[in-house]
């Protein structure tokens, strides 16, 4: 009988135990995630907003004697005058530009198939791969591969079903983010145990700063990267430049892919000007990023944001093939959230600063000042 007792005894022990209740609580929250992966992709994108918003209102505070309400008001006024003045002046040449390219693209796959034909003549040994009857295959694979990604680039969670309430959704939680941030943070604190709550705050601090150094950081390197390409296509005289131009901007928020497609497209359409301007497109987009990657991106992509590039291509094809198209505009700024709770709980609370100073590199540096074990914010405690 004790026996019996003993062994149920032991049995209720091994079920209410904290480790195995944490495993089930991951395992839930994992299935969790899974299931809403779209919704916490709007609910990250609507954080992305408000991080531009209360960066802006915090910058409009600082520089009048305005209060919180007013200058966020004027943040919000001040983005739409913006980007009414972006679609008064560069959407009309940009959709003009657009359709005069769809337009002329029979010319350009005619060109295309010429060129490849010039090549077979040239390398006889890809007959096999574009040779006569392999040309037109190998034309209608890349205007398909073409459709699927301007069909993928709004992806089930932006259909035209659910476009509408997801966009309303967004900008709805943007503007209750950003207009009282602290609510919610003080709500996810709550949410901690007590001894953990100062690391709480120190992570959603750190990771406010992270963000919002990304956001301006991206907005701007965006700008200059489809300021310079335009530039260099127009002075080369390259059809549709300006929708080039902005086409190059907004790609390099996808890190590396977004470069080299924005690159190689241009020059496919210059492929009827002979091998010349092809390889001049070509060195534009190479001397482009080269400038971008050596002076302008550590001049405004600060320490907190600089992200390794292996785990940045990582994450792009992770979150990519998880989230779709859509996912990797966000790809960037998740790594950089998992390197600030790596660097918050596993390096400054579990490791206890151990990390070498090569780490900082890698988006792992520790604080400056290392945690107090007695302080009662260490995760060991």
């Amino acid at each position: 009988m004790r026996e019996a007792e003993g062994q149920a005894s032991a049995i209720r022990r091994v079920f209410v135990s904290p480790g195995l209740a944490a495993v089930v609580l991951t395992v839930l929250a994992l299935l969790l995630v899974g299931k809403a992966a779209d919704l916490l992709l709007l609910l990250l994108i609507a954080i992305l907003i408000a991080v531009y918003l209360g960066a802006f209102t915090d910058a409009i505070v600082a520089r009048t004697s305005w209060k919180r309400p007013l200058a966020f008001a004027a943040a919000i006024i001040a983005t739409l005058f913006v980007l009414w003045g972006i679609e008064a002046l560069l959407i009309p040449p940009v959709i003009a530009q657009t359709k005069a390219l769809a337009a002329g693209l029979p010319q350009y796959v005619t060109a295309w198939q010429q060129r490849l034909g010039m090549l077979v003549e040239r390398f006889p040994a890809l007959e096999p791969f574009v040779g006569g009857d392999r040309q037109q295959e190998v034309v209608d694979a890349i205007m398909g591969q073409a459709e699927s990604l301007v069909a993928g680039l709004f992806p089930q969670v932006f259909n035209l079903a659910h476009g509408l309430i997801n966009l309303v959704s967004v900008l709805v939680m943007a503007l209750y983010l950003a207009r009282t941030p602290q609510l919610y943070t003080d709500f996810v604190v709550a949410l901690t145990p007590p001894r953990h709550r100062e690391t709480a705050r120190g992570i959603l601090a750190a990771t406010g700063t992270t963000l919002k150094s990304w956001v301006f950081a991206q907005l701007f390197n965006m700008f200059v990267l489809g300021f310079l390409t335009a530039v260099g296509l127009w002075i080369l005289d390259v059809p549709s430049w300006l929708a080039f131009g902005i086409f190059s901007g907004l790609a390099a928020i996808v890190p590396f892919f977004g470069v080299l497609l924005a690159t190689i497209l241009p020059a496919l359409f210059v492929l009827d000007q002979g091998a010349t301007a092809v390889a001049l497109v070509l060195l534009l987009g190479v001397v482009v990023h080269v400038i971008e990657g050596n002076f302008i991106a550590p001049l405004i992509f600060q320490r907190d944001v600089h992200l390794p590039p292996v785990l940045t291509i990582m994450s792009v094809l992770i979150v990519g093939s998880l989230l779709g198209p859509v996912g990797l505009i966000v790809a960037v700024p998740m790594l950089a959230v998992v390197l600030v709770l790596l660097r918050k709980i596993l390096v400054e609370q579990v490791y206890g600063d151990s990390l070498p100073e090569r780490a900082a590199d890698a988006g792992l540096r520790p604080s400056a000042s290392p945690p107090n074990p007695e302080s009662g914010t260490s995760a060991t405690n």
